[in-house]
């Protein structure tokens, strides 16, 4: 293998202890059963601690498992020895040194570096051509520290040799072979680095491209060389063309072409006639440039129009990013960036929003060395692990460090650069909280809103002991629904996590502005002219929040007392306000033609917001309830037979269904129920089930089954899922102490690992210790017992109702035509001054754009 070529070549590692072959084959006889070669299907995590954010490059290393291939930082790799008793790693380090000058200042020449084995990304902040790099590698044996230095194919034994070979030739295991996410794997063309640009003065415009050989208008590509504008063909991105592009790199042989209509800050498609396949341009920015093009502004559309084709667009990304205003970075505990691993802002911005927030500080990095001991044998698969990582990452400072001075004087007289860190990257942490799901998993855009209510629902399906942060989110709506025709009412709560605020456009305080702009805008478009610049409609605040608590019409909801359909109205107040109120505008939307568009607003969002008077009511004096009279149950007809002929058990209802409801924003057990009365038959029926009957008094309440003693899901708040509080089933206990175990220690070993049977017995094996930490247990069976208690007395969601007075402490914002395509970025206050996140740089902020927000975050203020 080449790989292992290039290792096997290197000179032995300094410093390691030097011992006959003998010797080292006696050291290794006892592990031998415990060293494996990695498998088809093997995850080597090589380049990540599964605990911290510690990679070769760090000062300590990373040390592998040789047996499980997980990768611990010097920190974490005696927890692991400790709990799991395998003794061989292998420690990998990569040495960053600057070049030597030749006489002249410059860098000698670049020769072929053999030094370097790791399949690492090299460091951003960092010029690669003043810059060398060393990998080294060996073999660690603990608890004594055994170094054997690697190379040493004439001493190891084959069987390790291999297996060292196999584990530094292995890709990174978030390689997928998923097609949405191609974009990851494609290889940098080689034509990139010297393209020959001709310097023709061609001007590419915003707007109206067509191919120079024929009328088409759609699928145009733009050759990086001579700037021609030209159709491609179908073979590439399935849509029309004649093939012009092509031709006309067969006459001229100019290799590289952009897809005008996907350009945008992250990237664009490029595609290589050369090589025959689709690839990246690191110098992208550049060669756009070239005919005029400024990548950093564009957000590309599908229908080849430029959304800065109207300059507010522009406006709009410079004024979120604070573009222009030189910033002063801010590092240290709280003020470490996230690396953007490809349209990941959305999750980045949220995340830095809620571990801002003390609840879920404690929750979570205040629970650090319990979770990270009692963390199942695989970290990587354990939410509150990964949660935990993430959120000592972001508030410990350990990788948001500045400059010294001191140490750079230092490392200039070693000739060796030890480089800051610079954000850390998410990368296992969206691994596993996106799997699964059809969008979070891909590396497209997604929606803030969506992932920020994905992120309550795994954190409350994942709840460590009697704490659960997301309460802090909790409150309860009162819903109101007035039949028209016998004026009779009937109030209904369900729970929620976020304010949904309409945008009120028909109270624009610059309405006459925006009159002349849409009559210009419709000139310009008759008469093929340049688009005027877009006005931005001005909204109060208090307009937005007087729409929410009007009345809404409802057409067609039952009437239970007239046993039919009737016309209603339906207000929404809050019977209960939350610690922590997050308020969603509601932007997005379609237009007629259904293409997702975004409306352009600013709204004067107050740093203080009372609420008081939506408080709700409840029944007044003079109202007559409506009768509690549930309707029939309309089952659509391709799935009557089914129900007719099986009665589904409500444990066997498909939950990957009912939370793609869920995450839609439908209550919890109205999916649930939508989801069982339509056969399981996915969630595209459920979700006509849905349509017809979510103006129903009992649309959220549970799912009740005769014959089943009740609701067949009791104590499953919205968004969870059967077993929301972790309670292990009592049958899978009963496995458990049939062995010998003790009732604690099969209870604690389930909730460690979600009630997986066999990994909850690896967990007991891997923790002899378990006795010796009695409050844990007791804390976890208090919490057990508790739960039970409260499923006997229900007493209704949890909530933390108070004062109706916040303060606005952090906002997120977005930039681009839809949820689909653009930019996240989060401001939030701290210390007294606002700071914005934007991925990986952290920045205190000049002026932050809290009218242009997305989602808003207020504290409750005590009153």
């Amino acid at each position: 293998m080449q790989r292992r070529g290039a290792l096997f070549s290197m000179p032995g590692g300094s410093g390691s202890r030097k011992m006959a072959a003998g010797d080292i084959g006696e050291l290794l006889v006892p592990h031998m059963p415990t060293i494996r070669v990695p498998r088809s299907g093997d995850r080597v995590y090589k380049n990540e601690c599964v605990f911290s954010y510690d990679s070769p490059n760090s000062e300590g290393g990373l040390y592998v498992c040789m047996n499980t291939f997980l990768a611990f930082g010097r920190e974490h790799v005696e927890r692991h020895f400790r709990k799991t008793g395998q003794s061989v790693y292998m420690h990998l380090k990569r040495h960053v040194r600057e070049k030597v000058r030749g006489a002249s200042g410059g860098a000698l020449p670049k020769r072929r570096n053999s030094k370097i084995f790791l399949d690492l990304d090299t460091d951003d902040d960092l010029n690669i051509d003043d810059y060398e790099y060393e990998d080294e590698a060996k073999l660690v044996i603990f608890p004594d520290h055994y170094e054997i230095a690697l190379p040493n194919i004439e001493e190891l034994p084959a069987l390790v040799t291999i297996a060292c070979d196999a584990v530094l030739s292995s890709k990174s295991p978030y390689r997928k072979q998923d097609p949405d996410t191609w974009e990851n794997e494609l290889p940098v063309s080689k034509y990139a680095n010297n393209l020959t640009q001709l310097d023709n003065g061609v001007r590419i415009p915003p707007s109206g491209w067509k191919c120079a050989r024929c009328d088409l208008r759609e699928n145009l590509w733009l050759n990086l060389t001579d700037g021609s504008v030209l159709c491609g063909k179908w073979f590439f991105d399935s849509s029309g063309g004649n093939g012009h592009a092509l031709e006309h790199y067969r006459d001229m042989g100019y290799p590289l072409a952009v897809k005008l209509g996907t350009i945008t800050p992250d990237g664009a498609d490029v595609y290589s006639f050369q090589e025959e396949e689709p690839v990246l341009d690191p110098h992208l920015a550049k060669h756009l440039a070239h005919f005029g093009i400024d990548m950093l502004h564009m957000h590309g559309t599908e229908n080849g129009l430029r959304d800065n084709d109207i300059k507010p667009r522009v406006s709009e990304w410079e004024v979120i990013q604070e573009s222009g205003t030189k910033l002063k970075p801010m590092y240290g505990p709280g003020y470490t960036g996230l690396k953007n691993l490809g349209n990941s802002c959305y999750l980045s911005s949220v995340m830095q929003a809620i571990f801002s927030i003390p609840e879920f500080q404690r929750a979570y990095v205040g629970n650090l060395p319990r979770i990270f001991d009692y963390s199942p044998l695989d970290p990587t698969q354990d939410f509150n692990t990964q949660m935990t990582k993430l959120g000592h990452g972001l508030l410990s400072g350990q990788y948001s460090k500045p400059p010294v001075k001191s140490e750079l004087i230092e490392q200039v007289m070693k000739e060796e650069h030890k480089p800051q860190q610079n954000g850390i990257s998410p990368r296992m942490f969206k691994a596993f909280v996106s799997k699964s799901h059809p969008e979070f998993s891909s590396n497209r855009q997604q929606d803030a809103q969506e992932f920020f209510l994905h992120l309550v629902n795994l954190v409350e399906r994942n709840r460590i002991g009697s704490e659960n942060p997301s309460d802090v989110f909790r409150f309860l709506v009162e819903e109101r629904i007035q039949c028209c025709q016998t004026r009779k009412v009937r109030y209904t709560e369900r729970v929620d996590y976020l304010m949904q605020l309409p945008v009120a456009m028909e109270a624009a305080t610059n309405k006459d502005e925006l009159i002349a702009y849409e009559l210009t805008r419709r000139e310009a478009e008759a008469n093929r002219r340049p688009l005027p610049e877009l006005v931005r409609a001005k909204i109060p605040f208090s307009a937005c929040l007087q729409a929410f608590s009007e009345p809404e019409n409802v057409d067609d909801f039952w009437s239970s007392a007239l046993q039919a359909k009737s016309a209603g109205v339906k207000t929404s107040r809050f019977a209960s306000f939350p610690e922590y109120l997050v308020v969603q505008i509601k932007k997005f939307t379609f237009g007629l033609d259904w293409v997702p568009k975004k409306f352009d607003v600013s709204i004067d969002m107050p740093d203080l917001l009372d609420i008081s008077h939506l408080r709700a009511r409840g029944l007044q004096p003079g109202e007559e309830e409506l009768p509690d009279i549930s309707p029939p149950i309309v089952i659509p007809d391709d799935s009557k037979d089914r129900l007719m002929n099986q009665l589904i058990d409500p444990s066997d209802i498909d939950e990957s269904s009912v939370m793609q409801l869920a995450e839609m924003g439908f209550p919890l057990e109205a999916c649930r129920k939508a989801v069982y009365f339509t056969g399981n038959m996915g969630a595209e029926v459920a979700f006509n089930w849905i349509i017809v009957h979510m103006e129903e008094p009992d649309f959220a309440e549970p799912l009740t089954i005769p014959g089943y003693g009740g609701a067949a899901s009791a104590g499953a708040s919205v968004f969870g899922a059967t077993g929301l509080d972790n309670q292990p089933p009592e049958e899978i206990v009963a496995i458990i102490t049939s062995m010998g175990f003790q009732r604690n220690q099969a209870v604690q070993a389930l909730r460690a690992t979600n009630n997986n049977l066999e990994r909850a017995l690896d967990w007991i094996f891997s923790h002899p210790e378990f006795e010796e930490d009695s409050d844990f247990v007791i804390e976890m069976e208090n919490n057990a017992n508790a739960n039970i208690i409260s499923e006997a007395k229900p007493e209704g969601p949890r909530v933390k109702d108070g004062s109706g007075m916040y303060e606005l402490f952090a906002f997120i914002s977005h930039m681009g035509t839809s949820t689909m395509s653009g930019h996240y970025v989060c401001h939030i206050k701290k210390e007294g001054r606002w700071v914005i996140y934007n991925d990986h740089k952290v920045c205190a902020s000049e002026r932050p754009p809290k009218d242009l927000g997305y989602l808003y975050f207020y504290r409750r203020i005590p009153s």
